[in-house]
């Protein structure tokens, strides 16, 4: 399999995507966070001192989207069509934060959706940590991605 970050030679390149056909693309992708029972209690409860939670980390998951490409050296600028961030507790000690985006363009957006949950769940913990520092973030990883030359992928496990 050929690596297309890498030159002949070995040395890192951004692709050139000036060539691929524009279509609509989506990616979803997912994080899990694990936390004591009565964080995730107060946080539902809207108990936290910093304010709403998930609120607060929908709008970084958002944030981080639009930003994904100044972190990631490889990654291009996308223009985002739509990004969503559905955050809900699935037992008494974990909440999934899941990100849907789409797009119109040259290049997929799995990164973005990845970067927008992942930012999520450590903004959970950020606004947490005073009361648990011991919550873990597992589970990241794509869930879904349509759109462009290698069509459709789903996770079969997610």
């Amino acid at each position: 399999m050929e690596l297309t970050h890498l030159d002949g030679h070995g040395a890192a390149r951004m692709v050139d995507v000036g060539e691929k056909a524009v279509t609509k693309r989506t990616a979803q992708a997912q994080a899990v966070i694990t936390m004591n029972p009565e964080t995730l209690q107060k946080i539902t409860e809207g108990a936290m001192p910093k304010g709403d939670v998930f609120a607060c980390a929908r709008i970084a998951g958002i944030l981080a989207a639009k930003r994904t490409s100044e972190m990631i050296p490889m990654c291009h600028p996308i223009p985002i069509d739509g990004v969503e961030i559905a955050i809900c507790p699935i037992s008494d000690t974990q909440v999934r934060v899941c990100s849907t985006l789409r797009c119109t363009h040259k290049t997929g957006i799995e990164m973005e959706a990845l970067t927008a949950a992942s930012v999520a769940a450590l903004t959970i913990y950020d606004m947490c940590k005073a009361i648990d520092r011991g919550m873990r973030i597992d589970e990241v990883f794509l869930l879904y991605k349509a759109g462009g030359k290698s069509g459709e992928f789903r996770r079969a496990d997610g």
